[in-house]
């Protein structure tokens, strides 16, 4: 997690024609994913917030801290801006050279051992356990399931690493790419307007495999904006019924 103040780049972003992969597979690109539930159903389920954390966090060192942890009985989400994780293991964008704080590490390991790979998986950093909050007590860990919302484009990725404990707000390469967000980690990300949800006691075996967390992600989130969706269609259902 790197703690640097954010310039914004017009730099576009290839990306893949949207898919759906085999668990076993795994792409040299990030892959954006179209999904059957929409951002707009999403960020309606979080127009609220309920904290549940202690205090609040900075989106960067020096920024005011003004974002809480909120949460709801099925995730807790996070409105924030994004840094770029290029921590892990080391490849052409994500090196020493290209990224002033790399780190070749992260808080959680790969199936075979290594620390994972940003380039590729999209994966999301949560602050480190701490008196704001603590992410093991609200059922995340590594590998949980998370839905990162940008303007109308969703995301799944998987809580990958961890950060500062005052700072919220980073995701990996391929997240950003993903996502259309410039995903250079010196200069690159947006200040603001993303919306991170992570699914409570989700998990992803193996860690690594983007597949799994788009098929995970998926069910969940339509479970996530359909209890509100079959609630108005049930309402609707009784006027019916009641007026004749």
């Amino acid at each position: 997690m790197r703690v640097q103040t954010l310039t914004l780049a017009v730099a576009g972003v290839a990306l893949l024609a949207p898919t759906t992969l085999p668990t076993s597979v795994h792409t040299n690109e990030p892959v954006r994913y179209e999904g059957s539930v929409r951002a707009s159903d999403l960020l309606a389920k979080v127009r609220d917030c309920v904290p549940v954390s202690n205090g609040y966090y900075r989106s960067d060192a020096g920024a005011r801290a003004d974002i809480p942890v909120c949460g709801t009985e099925d995730a807790v989400f996070w409105k924030a801006d994004m840094d770029i994780d290029c921590d892990g293991q080391p490849g052409p964008r994500c090196n020493g050279r290209t990224d002033p704080y790399f780190a070749d590490t992260t808080a959680f390991q790969q199936s075979d051992g290594r620390y994972l790979d940003p380039e590729r998986l999209p994966f999301i950093v949560v602050p480190m356990a701490g008196s704001i909050w603590n992410y093991r007590d609200h059922g995340i860990r590594g590998g949980s399931v998370a839905a990162v919302i940008y303007k109308d484009r969703v995301q799944y990725a998987v809580v990958g690493d961890t950060g500062p404990q005052d700072i919220i707000g980073e995701a990996s390469y391929a997240t950003a790419a993903a996502l259309g967000i410039n995903p250079d980690p010196h200069g690159g990300g947006t200040a603001s307007g993303v919306t991170y949800i992570v699914f409570r006691n989700s998990k992803v075996s193996p860690i690594e495999s983007h597949a799994a967390a788009v098929e995970t992600g998926e069910r969940l989130a339509k479970q996530f904006v359909g209890a509100t969706a079959e609630s108005a269609e049930g309402a609707e259902s009784a006027e019916t019924v009641a007026g004749g």
